[in-house]
């Protein structure tokens, strides 16, 4: 592809020679002739010097570069496009493979690819040209909308509701029981039955081994747009809003309402029925114990506003010395006792 023709594609602004010959898109380090880079992050400006790539999509206002160069205000998202442009998504053949197992009663829509191994269950319904790939397992009387990809060993529990152009990744489970126990008088703990729902709305990914809950009663819901990464526990009852991005490892506890926009970074938790605020964004490694207005920025364990926390933090690395000091302290003061003492 010409440079200039990637250029009208991104809708970039092109500083250089658009006849040059553009063949993939690679970082900063590893591109060479006949690549496209990008410099999403002031970070590594000073990488730029020595590429030896043949373009660099760049903000607006950043410095010249050694190579022609594509001008945006949206970085990143360009660099998605143009990945995309270059990498296009694998077609799968539509129909349904002879080693899958199809209950009768269930509806495959126009186009959908079932892989073999799969197992439908009755009155399941998978939309149109959805991606079925091996051993995943959708259970009776769950809906799967149009356009979706569902990764091997993705397990959609029974009545489990999934919207349109959803990405579910390997080993995903959508719809297991959610954690609820009764504890009798003798100290045994009694199961409370999960027939709750989950629904999982439009343009949705959820990653790699992460697990969705259904509740007793009621529903866990995520809204559309949000993006969730491997390993993410979400818990029955729990409703995340539009656009939520949540990182590894993270885990929120029953009943908690996450609003649209709120970031959760690697290995943040919130406990059961905390409100996170529209916008807010929770640090790695916190841990939410109480309701989070919109907009606000927690860290730490407890998760305090971030500025708080940052400053705890400088404390916390002072106290050695503050010890040290209260310890000498200690002994003039011992001194200075002694001496009054003895006069």
């Amino acid at each position: 592809m010409h440079l200039s023709d990637l250029a009208a594609r991104l809708g970039c602004r092109l500083e250089g020679d658009g006849a040059i010959e553009i063949v993939r898109v690679a970082s900063l380090d590893d591109a060479g002739p006949g690549d496209v880079t990008f410099l999403a992050n002031p970070k590594y400006a000073s990488r730029l010097a020595n590429t030896r790539a043949s373009a660099v999509i760049v903000d607006n206002g950043a410095a010249r570069a050694p190579c022609a160069m594509l001008r945006t205000a949206e970085v990143y998202l360009a660099f998605a496009d143009a990945v995309a442009l270059f990498s296009p998504a694998r077609p799968h053949a539509a129909g349904i493979s002879g080693l899958a197992s199809v209950a009768p009663t269930a509806e495959i829509g126009a186009g959908a690819a079932v892989a073999a191994f799969a197992a439908i269950g009755p009155r399941a319904r998978v939309g149109s040209r959805t991606v079925v790939h091996p051993h995943v397992v959708i259970g009776a009387g769950a809906t799967i909308g149009a356009d979706c990809v569902l990764h091997a060993h993705v397990s959609i529990r029974e009545d489990v509701v999934i919207g349109d152009r959803v990405v579910i990744q390997d080993g995903a489970v959508i719809g297991s029981d959610g954690f609820g126990f009764a504890k009798r008088p003798d100290g045994t703990h009694q199961k409370i039955p999960q027939v709750g729902r989950v629904v999982i709305e439009d343009d949705v990914e959820i990653g790699a081994q992460s697990a969705v809950d259904r509740p007793a009663v009621g529903e866990t819901r995520i809204a559309a747009g949000t993006k969730i990464d491997n390993l993410v526990q979400i818990a029955h009852g729990v409703r995340i809003g539009r656009n939520v991005l949540i990182a590894a490892q993270a885990g929120i506890a029953g009943s908690t309402v996450v609003e649209d926009d709120v970031v959760m970074a690697g290995q943040s938790g919130a406990t059961n029925h905390v409100r996170l605020g529209k916008g807010a964004m929770v640090s790695a490694k916190s841990a939410v114990f109480k309701d989070i207005p919109p907009g606000g920025h927690v860290a730490g364990i407890p998760a305090a506003d971030v500025r708080e926390w940052r400053e705890s933090a400088v404390l916390l690395r002072r106290l050695p010395d503050l010890r040290e000091l209260i310890a000498k302290l200690d002994a003039r003061l011992a001194e200075v006792e002694s001496a009054l003492k003895k006069s």
